[in-house]
């Protein structure tokens, strides 16, 4: 069997720690035997975000809105004792909000359904799919001390000069913090079309939820432009597709979340989304089964897994030991990918080899051969954790049966 050409690469974003010896171990075992794979390699690992002050962050950013598609390996948000562990020169910032701030696209994050694997909500029997705007917010935040005796406020200067000014708080009494956030209501509507586009797509109804109640200015922005773009451009197509849009607040919209049977898509402001999908991805019973999808307003796609490096595993895989390592996430953001690199390109074949690497790994566990997260809470009768090399060699079969190459 020849390998699987592609016309156009996609840009790769290597990462860090155990999940970087996890992103070379499904190249090199699952992709590069049926695929000439052609990427355009950019290493995000934090010693080279640090060699390079941060700027092959923003040329990978700068590369996916080039070729339309990337994969992302994950990366280290550096915090105090990161910068003191790997002697970097500043903690530089989250690769994630510099590249979606670039991007300017929304995630829509949805848990990897296997049986056996049962939700700890036991009413959750479809997917639930978090859409989490990408800009703004504390990811792109000033924030400064406030010493006793001083005095914060918000100043808006317009282009004429004319400025109107707000007190945010009076630090007589005690020193304090201060943080300014602030959103775009371009971004705000390249958010909101994702949103109902992705559900046009998916035929999923849409929740959308913020705290406009308490933020009568910023949330009743979101609100107000969801609502716009709902009434001005997809209500005749939502009720057409019978599919529902409806807005409410976020403690609310939490409630109908947990009483629900899921197959819903749940659109959040970034903070929100952020928190959110590490939550349902828990609940689902793994973030290491969540798929995490980057889509901007103008059709530029960067997959991801949901979950962080795994520390833990990295420190153990130095020392020389086995680890038991769970590579679904990851393994289904290269698929992802080069499902969509397929798509884009019209290549058939690729698109059916990313199924088919679906296919192999699922079944994989759906037979009982997992990585101990998973047999922690998988409910299959036969399930076995097993290391790191065991489940691949055990994908990797499975793989070859689905590409008609088995011996």
């Amino acid at each position: 069997m020849d390998k699987i050409k592609m016309t156009t690469p996609i840009v790769e974003m290597d990462g860090d720690e155990m999940t970087r010896v996890v992103w070379k171990m499904i190249k090199d075992e699952l992709i590069l035997p049926y695929v000439d794979l052609k990427t355009e390699y950019y290493d995000l690992g934090l010693e080279y975000r640090n060699q390079t002050d941060d700027q092959v962050t923003i040329d990978s950013a700068n590369a996916t809105k080039k070729y339309g598609v990337a994969v992302k390996c994950a990366t280290i948000t550096p915090n105090a004792a990161r910068v003191e562990e790997y002697k970097l020169k500043q903690m530089w910032k989250s690769p994630n909000g510099t590249i979606r701030a670039i991007l300017d696209g929304t995630v829509f994050r949805a848990p990897i359904i296997i049986k056996g694997i049962t939700p700890f909500i036991p009413s959750w029997t479809k997917p639930i799919t978090i859409a989490r705007h990408a800009y703004g917010d504390i990811y792109k935040n000033t924030e400064l001390r406030a010493p006793k005796g001083s005095k914060a406020e918000i100043v808006v200067t317009d282009e004429n000069g004319n400025e109107t000014r707000a007190l945010i708080h009076d630090f007589k009494a005690s020193g304090g913090i201060v943080q300014g956030v602030h959103n775009t209501d371009a971004s705000i509507s390249g958010f909101a079309r994702s949103c109902f586009t992705y559900a046009l797509d998916t035929k999923q109804d849409l929740w959308f939820a913020s705290k406009d109640t308490i933020s009568k200015v910023y949330d009743h922005r979101f609100k107000d432009i969801f609502a716009e773009i709902y009434q001005n451009e997809f209500k005749e197509k939502f009720e057409a597709a019978g599919i529902e849009y409806f807005y409410t607040l976020i403690d609310d919209v939490v409630a109908r979340v947990i009483r629900s049977n899921g197959g819903m898509i749940w659109a959040c402001k970034n903070y929100d989304g952020d928190v959110m999908s590490d939550m349902v991805a828990t609940a689902y019973g793994s973030l290491g089964l969540m798929t995490s999808v980057l889509v901007s307003p103008d059709g530029i796609y960067e997959y991801e897994a949901a979950h962080g490096t795994v520390q833990r595993h990295y420190y153990k895989w130095l020392k020389g030991e086995k680890t038991s390592t769970n590579p679904i996430a990851t393994i289904f953001a290269w698929t992802g990918a080069l499902r969509k690199r397929g798509e884009l390109d019209n290549i058939p074949g690729l698109c059916k080899y990313a199924d088919a690497l679906e296919k192999a790994t699922i079944s994989t566990v759906e037979s009982g051969i997992m990585t101990n997260d998973m047999a922690a809470i998988s409910t299959n009768p036969n399930k076995k954790g097993v290391y790191t090399e065991e489940f691949f060699s055990a994908i990797s079969e499975n793989l070859a049966k689905c590409m008609g190459m088995a011996e």
